[in-house]
């Protein structure tokens, strides 16, 4: 078929997912219970890319972490992460997709070591990882569709602005009108050393 000219296909093999979750999908049920995260993309001026990791917490929905950056590493994601355990302790279970940040081995290691349960969305089913999409959509419209970042350090200086005002100044319907530092701080099962930490997180002490 190749002398004829003949386009010869060769059909793929199928690849097996390289995230493995080790819970079924779970709601989360208080602080602390399920964490997610992701990493959006934006561009700066002169059409330089930046990433963006977000880490929020499912039941509370505050924003741990936004972290923008030129690359991010399985790296960068495991330090970012060892920072917020630091503070008030590892989540019972991370959700995310299977983005090459998200499925590496050092961030599997690094998971197994901090007793971390992993649970993995489908590729190309965002619905599985709802509340790290819901708060993406709302932080791009917000925040990157209406800011021109002319370097990295504007960026990372509106972002923070910008979660920090999510934190402490935007009710949400879901959590009964209340911001979610608010609902955190009300919440019955929320942990002595999360209440303890809600200010530190939402001031960048991490």
């Amino acid at each position: 078929m190749r002398e004829e000219g003949l386009k010869v296909i060769v059909k793929a093999k199928k690849r097996r997912r390289l995230g493995t979750s080790t819970s079924e999908r779970k709601k989360a049920q208080y602080p602390n219970h399920v964490w997610s995260w992701d990493i959006i993309f934006d561009r700066t001026e002169d059409g330089r890319a930046i990433k963006t990791l977000g880490i929020l917490d499912e039941y509370t929905r505050v924003n741990l972490k936004l972290m923008p950056a030129r690359h991010i590493t399985s790296v960068d994601v495991v330090e970012a992460m060892k920072e917020l355990v630091k503070i008030h302790g590892a989540p019972e279970y991370i959700r995310s997709d299977n983005g090459p940040e998200f499925i590496a081995k050092a961030i599997q290691r690094w998971l197994r070591f901090a007793n971390i349960g992993t649970i993995y969305s489908a590729p190309g089913s965002p619905w599985e990882n709802p509340y790290i999409e819901s708060f993406f959509g709302k932080f791009r419209d917000e925040c990157l569709n209406r800011e021109l970042f002319t370097t990295l350090n504007e960026a990372q200086i509106i972002i923070e602005k910008h979660r920090k005002e999510y934190n402490e100044k935007r009710p949400h319907s879901s959590l009964g009108y209340m911001t979610p530092l608010e609902f955190a701080a009300s919440s019955k099962s929320s942990s002595t050393t999360f209440q303890k930490t809600l200010k530190k997180i939402n001031h960048g002490v991490y």
